[in-house]
């Protein structure tokens, strides 16, 4: 037997114990219906109410419904759950179902008697939902609002006044319910970046050296999350520095999470005794066990710096190379000739170790691509390693250092963008002054 076509009313009057429908929309074109513009969250001009009973026109009495501005409220009707499916658009706010209903597939012999109402609530999760059972029968309705109801009434008990002042408590509740889920889903992110953080952006290690550190993170535009970029310091038993930035490519828990676990790998590995192509080629494994995919990759320089500060060793795997501030010289970069490929790309890579020259005096600055590729005004000129020199030289020359040097930096890239960066910005400065600590 065909299933009849769901009708749509806008219920007026009650008379005689039933209430008579307005003239009908046609209900092949619900959307024409003005009654009510809004969406399941409640948000409109009105409210609408889906009954899902096994003869609403017949057998269960709709008194008049108006809501807190006195307009009617527009109520659908469905005779089983097929047509409620049929009829549970963004614009119905509130369904009233009776808990006599059979839910689908259900015997005489089933044992639970809300297996209907659960059904509805597995279809409309972000609808407010009302349950009708017998008079008296408070116990069912109790057991309804535990399962995810927002209430339950009677069915001899209903009258306009209380139906409406419950339509509008459920759609109220249920929008109380989501705004506190978001509050609680907003605190778990919260949390959950804080510990991401924790992982990508450490506390250095350095007890004992007279190097000083300073760093800056700054999260790329309209993300909750940290992106892929991490750094570490540690200072190794034999007065040996070692330093690092990174960068995997994307943005998300996903790539935050390998991120921290090649920062804790490469800390591990450089206390173990390793450095240069040897704990390049063993990160490299580590990214390739742990990645979601073959496609991602990471960028990676590592710096260690001789006990007595004034030698190093730079290794770069397609990353941008370090900046280098000594003493009565200009800013510059080292040396990136002999760079390796980003770690991921190619399975049997070599990554050679450059020694460099620092000086007495000195200032290291290591960073990830964010802070370059930031765009100059509106045209399509990006930053670049050059201009980035250039600022920072006029930086240094105003008399910053450290903390203010790093904050100058980052602002002044973030005003030539117009405002925030697309990508993130991780950056980290260490100085060597000869008889300072």
């Amino acid at each position: 037997m065909p299933v009849p076509i769901p009708r749509q009313r806008a219920v007026l009057a009650a008379e005689g114990g039933q209430a008579h429908a307005a003239p009908r929309h046609d209900a092949a074109a619900p959307a024409h219906d003005t009654t009510a513009q809004g969406s399941g969250n409640g948000n409109g001009s009105g409210l609408s109410l889906l009954v899902i009973e096994d003869d609403p026109a017949g057998s269960l009495p709709v008194p008049e419904l108006l809501d807190s501005a006195g307009k009617p409220i527009r109520i659908r009707t469905a005779r089983n759950l097929t047509e409620a499916e049929r009829l549970l658009t963004d614009d119905v706010h509130c369904i009233l179902l009776d808990l006599a209903l059979a839910g689908p597939g259900a015997t005489a012999a089933d044992e639970d008697e809300l297996v209907a109402l659960k059904h509805v609530l597995r279809l409309a999760p972000r609808h407010a939902v009302l349950a009708l059972t017998a008079d008296g029968d408070a116990e069912r309705g109790a057991e309804a609002v535990r399962v995810g109801a927002q209430d339950y009434l009677f069915r001899d008990e209903l009258d306009g006044r209380l139906l409406s002042r419950a339509i509008r408590y459920a759609v109220e509740r249920k929008r109380a319910d989501a705004a506190q889920r978001q509050l609680t889903e907003s605190r778990l992110r919260a949390q959950e970046n804080a510990r991401l953080e924790r992982g990508l952006l450490p506390t250095p290690l350095l007890e004992g050296s007279p190097l000083r550190f300073a760093a800056r993170y700054r999260p790329g535009r309209s993300r909750a999350l940290l992106g892929g970029d991490f750094y570490d310091t540690v200072r190794t038993p034999d007065g040996s520095v070692h330093v690092m930035i990174g960068d995997v490519c994307g943005h998300g828990p996903d790539e935050a999470a390998l991120g921290v676990e090649l920062r804790i790998a490469w800390r591990a590995l450089t206390f173990a005794g390793l450095c240069g192509d040897e704990l390049l080629s063993t990160l490299q494994k580590v990214l390739e066990h742990e990645r979601a995919d073959d496609e991602i990759f990471a960028t990676l320089c590592t710096v260690d710096i001789a006990p007595d500060g004034r030698r190093a060793g730079l290794c770069l795997a397609g990353h941008p190379s370090p900046l280098i501030a000594r003493e009565g010289r200009p800013a510059e970069l080292l040396p990136y000739e002999s760079s390796g490929p980003a770690l991921g790309l190619l399975p049997r890579a070599r990554w050679p170790r450059k020694q460099v020259e620092l000086g007495g005096k000195w200032s290291l600055m290591l960073y990830t691509d964010g802070l370059i590729e930031g765009r100059i005004g509106r045209g399509n000129q990006r930053l670049g390693q050059e201009g980035m020199v250039e600022m920072v030289r006029r930086q240094i020359a105003a008399g910053l250092q450290g903390d203010e040097l790093l904050e100058a930096a980052v602002n002044e890239v973030r005003d030539l963008n117009g405002g925030d960066l697309t990508d993130d910005v991780a950056v980290l400065l260490l100085d060597r002054a000869p008889g300072g600590r």
